[in-house]
């Protein structure tokens, strides 16, 4: 039997989160086990209903989404974010990101996003709205590598290549058919390059392989 993956709401308009909790709950293997108005509810949320999958707004009063993001993160590790906004901008993504959000879902997306989005955060992978990712990637490009070249960690030609397809967004399923190898040997591929480079999400692996022009925006 498959597990039920735990989904709390957190959206400061009523009318968003009903719509919300209809989406989630009409996708098989998911349940609303939470709902909250403010990000000042979300540790109590992650504390009392431990879900495994936070959706998250950014803008609400008292508390950013953003600002609940870095409260918690250390916290509860193992909870799965997806933020909610309707920014595209590279400010608002990107400081998500860094701050440990898995996914990143425009509220004008339309209804199958958000089951792509769930799909992927169910598999512990990530998920951008194919109307920010490209602001991610330009962006990434532009900003300097926090890196030097000269301190970077040589990765092995096949570990090169599993993040290339991890960067332009592949599945771990599409990884291991594309490549022919089995997802336990795509896991630790992608295992061994967290550790060799020190990261340790999938978004931060993406921002890295633009910054090293592993990837470009028209991948």
């Amino acid at each position: 039997m498959i597990a039920v993956k735990r989904v709390a709401l957190v959206d400061d308009h009523a009318l968003v989160r009903a719509g919300l909790k209809a989406l989630v709950e009409d996708q098989p293997g998911h349940e609303v086990v939470a709902e909250g108005s403010d990000g000042r509810d979300v540790e109590m949320i992650l504390t009392k209903a431990q879900p495994d999958i936070l959706l998250l707004d950014i803008n609400m009063r008292h508390l950013s989404g953003l600002d609940a993001l870095q409260q918690i993160r250390t916290r509860f590790p193992n909870v799965q974010v997806l933020i909610l906004s309707m920014h595209d901008t590279p400010d608002y993504v990107l400081a998500a990101l860094r701050l440990g959000a898995g996914g990143y879902l425009l509220k004008d997306a339309a209804a199958q996003e958000l089951e792509l989005a769930l799909q992927a955060l169910a598999r512990n992978e990530s998920y951008l709205s194919p109307g920010v990712a490209r602001t991610v990637i330009q962006s990434a490009i532009v900003e300097p590598s926090a890196r030097s070249k000269a301190n970077t960690p040589a990765l092995t030609p096949r570990q090169t290549e599993i993040l290339r397809l991890i960067a332009r967004g592949c599945s771990t399923r599409d990884i291991s058919q594309g490549l022919g190898i089995s997802m336990k040997t795509v896991e630790t591929h992608r295992s061994q390059i967290m550790d060799r480079l020190n990261l340790h999400d999938i978004p931060s692996l993406v921002l890295y392989a633009v910054r090293e022009r592993l990837v470009s925006p028209e991948d």
